[in-house]
């Protein structure tokens, strides 16, 4: 247990932790983007509230969902202890600075980091604390009628407080009353200070997952002269160019075209 726990005290166990911790957020983003496609649709939020709906009363996703916090904070952490080690072992900056981006990104990664972490804080306390644990959220009642998938919506005041949501038929129609997070999601997005925020941090991931998807390969030994440069590609076009412009194109959408 000692060594063990010698191992991950060490500067390569928390770069280890860091590898293994951003590849498991890495996939997370994966998988927010496609949920936060939903926001896409023109259905006045229906997709969108059953999604969030179901992240957020599905026990497996719940468990998974603490375990994503977990490994937020541990990244974080081990983040900052290896920004400030490596501070010290050279306070001097270097005479020739390189102008490539991987380059720029990899010698940021400390700022990049805690551009990212203050955007999480702030994007869970307007959406994720909200949801949750308030009761500012407002619901919404969608009704489909099954013979012509027609929907109609309308808000929908509860009568019991800890009214959470419920799915219910009556005749040919389907009821489904959630909490109408995409309101929510609609009045931050047409803040022109909440767009700026948003599409800086962004901008930030796309250069914090320029060099950390790669660099993870790196740490944890997996690097191959066939298979890097497919690691290299996907870590620049998919993790630093598709995903960070698909979670930027959502408030740009709503502030200008919603």
């Amino acid at each position: 247990m000692s060594e063990f726990k010698q191992t991950f005290n060490s500067s390569l166990g928390k770069k280890l932790l860091m590898a293994l911790t951003g590849l498991f957020l890495c996939t997370f983003i994966i998988v927010h983007l496609a949920g936060n496609l939903f926001l896409f649709k023109d259905d006045q939020g229906y997709g969108f509230n059953v999604y969030a709906n179901f992240l957020t009363h599905f026990p497996p996703i719940e468990v998974i969902a603490y375990l994503l916090y977990f490994c937020i904070l541990l990244h974080a952490l081990y983040g900052l202890i290896l920004t400030i080690k490596n501070r010290k072992a050279r306070p001097v900056a270097y005479a020739a600075q390189s102008k490539s981006p991987a380059s720029w990104s990899s010698k940021n990664m400390g700022l990049l980091g805690a551009i990212l972490f203050f955007f999480i804080v702030v994007h869970m306390g307007d959406f994720w604390y909200k949801y949750k644990f308030t009761h500012s959220v407002g619901f919404k009642e969608y009704r489909t009628n099954v013979l012509t998938n027609q929907t109609t919506v309308t808000d929908f005041t509860p009568a019991d407080p800890t009214f959470e949501h419920s799915a219910t038929t009556s005749g040919n129609e389907e009821i489904i009353r959630v909490k109408d997070l995409h309101a929510v999601v609609s009045n931050s997005f047409h803040s022109i200070w909440y767009v700026i925020i948003y599409v800086i941090a962004m901008i930030a991931l796309a250069y914090h997952l320029l060099h950390g998807f790669q660099s993870a390969f790196q740490t944890l030994g997996w690097t191959h002269r066939k298979y890097s440069p497919v690691v290299k590609f996907i870590g620049t076009w998919f993790f630093a160019v598709i995903i960070p412009v698909g979670f930027a194109l959502m408030p740009i959408v709503y502030f200008f075209c919603r």
